[in-house]
């Protein structure tokens, strides 16, 4: 029975060239010019410092470019943390891997009022959908990705046929 699996990722290396590249453009941005800002990844975060909040907010659509240009989902950010220490503002931004069980009902629930032909399920921090036919995976995948309401990157990977 053909059926595919829905995951939440994005690609590390990809994730660090971005950050790469955003450190890049803060260097060459005149209104930068002589202030201590930097992007940072952690292992399950990316960090944004800066003297100012403005600045941090700035660093913020910088980044958000660098992560378009390098085709990662911004969804792929959690909400923020802001944490001052002295003269350093710090904004953190979790990454966000896997999809939670609240997600993974929402995708569910959106595939059943579709009424399409297949069957998904829960297993883990992904979610499988089966068929009987390709068609009517392929179609289930069109309806995930043009569908604004899940809050999570979706990757659809293991097609089986």
């Amino acid at each position: 029975m053909p059926s595919f699996d829905i995951e939440s990722t994005f690609d590390r290396h990809e994730m660090t060239n971005a950050v790469d590249q955003a450190n890049k453009e803060l260097e060459r941005r005149f209104d930068f010019k002589g202030i201590d800002a930097t992007f940072e990844l952690t292992e399950n975060s990316v960090d944004l410092t800066a003297e100012e909040s403005f600045h941090v907010d700035q660093m913020f659509s910088i980044l958000v470019t660098a992560l378009t240009k390098r085709k990662l989902d911004v969804r792929s950010l959690g909400e923020s943390t802001t944490n001052r220490t002295g003269r350093k503002m710090t904004r953190s931004y979790p990454l966000k891997q896997g999809i939670d069980q609240p997600t993974a009902k929402k995708i569910i629930k959106v595939i059943k009022d579709a009424k399409l032909k297949v069957q998904a399920s829960i297993q883990g921090e992904q979610v499988r959908v089966t068929g009987k036919k390709r068609d009517d995976l392929q179609e289930a995948m069109a309806l995930l990705r043009g569908n604004d309401e899940i809050p999570v990157p979706l990757t659809f990977t293991n097609f089986r046929d």
